[in-house]
């Protein structure tokens, strides 16, 4: 889903062999820092920074559109630049056939939010109905779900081994599973079973948590595909998230986005912070070390 587009036009700048960062500006949620620098071939690299935790916040999960540059004077054309900006591409580079040492210069763009689509709840007593593809009924919170066994042994080493011969549920018409109550435990196996559903930002955290007790792999990989492309939870608890429930690709993402003085302050300071096991912290203040000093 996407919203109107978000367009700005930026005053003049002088561009040369000493400048760097030409403007930085806010607006409706996006912040950009615009640089631009002669080269020894007498062309300009331009280089946008986009900074959009604000929309994100929202449940923008990327941002499209286009930028154009402009010389004041006619020193080049007019060049139009298509983008797609995400949380792994932040940064859009230029560069530009100038011919001369200093010059004015300006951009504009028009940027389009798109927001993460929110899925409808499942009707959890329709997906456990009877079924002639159900062989096992489990007893959770005092109802009875009617599910496959091999079905949840191939998504749950929890399940292959409850099944297996080796337990007495493994022969059981019914099975108890305790200490759990109906609407997480079919959370959990909506992820998978019969067929899967996305998790949001309000069932993520408590997805992990039970993926990690019934051994899901799968879903823990869908919970950390939704964080690092969709998610607008603040960046302490996804970093906190990504270390106590092992999803590396989103704790690398979280520390390599730890790119200024405030986001790293915002994480010393946070609760978060404070849960973070020792080798989380030892990569935190390595990123820090690399990038402030």
């Amino acid at each position: 889903m996407s919203s109107g587009a978000i367009e700005y036009k930026s005053g003049e700048r002088n561009v040369n062999r000493d400048a760097n960062v030409l403007e930085t500006k806010t607006n409706s949620g996006i912040t950009c820092v615009w640089s631009g620098k002669i080269n020894d071939d007498y062309d300009v690299d331009f280089e946008w920074e986009f900074d959009w935790d604000e929309l994100r916040s929202r449940g923008v999960f990327e941002i499209t559109g286009f930028i154009t540059v402009y010389s004041a004077s006619g020193f080049f054309t007019a060049k139009k630049i298509d983008v797609k900006i995400t949380e792994d591409n932040q940064e859009i580079t230029k560069e530009v056939r100038g011919g001369y040492d200093s010059f004015n210069v300006y951009y504009e763009y028009s940027l389009t939010p798109h927001y993460a689509l929110i899925s409808e709840k499942r009707d959890y007593d329709k997906m456990f109905a009877p079924s002639d593809q159900n062989d096992t009924i489990l007893i959770v919170d005092g109802k009875k779900l009617h599910v496959s066994k091999s079905f949840l042994s191939y998504h749950s080493e929890y399940f292959r081994a409850l099944f297996s011969s080796n337990f007495k549920e493994g022969q059981m018409d019914e099975i108890p599973i305790g200490d759990v109550s109906y609407e997480d435990f079919a959370l959990l196996l909506s992820t998978f079973y019969p067929t899967q559903e996305f998790p949001t930002d309000k069932t993520v955290e408590k997805l992990l948590e039970m993926a990690r007790r019934f051994l899901v792999s799968s879903a823990t990989r869908s919970a950390e595909h939704h964080l690092m492309n969709m998610s607008k939870i603040n960046s302490e608890k996804m970093l906190w998230m990504a270390d106590e429930y092992v999803m590396p690709k989103l704790l690398e993402k979280c520390i390599r986005g730890l790119n200024t003085e405030e986001k790293a302050k915002k994480l010393k300071q946070s609760e978060e912070y404070k849960k973070l096991s020792d080798s989380a912290k030892a990569k935190v203040l390595d990123r820090v070390f690399s990038q402030f000093f």
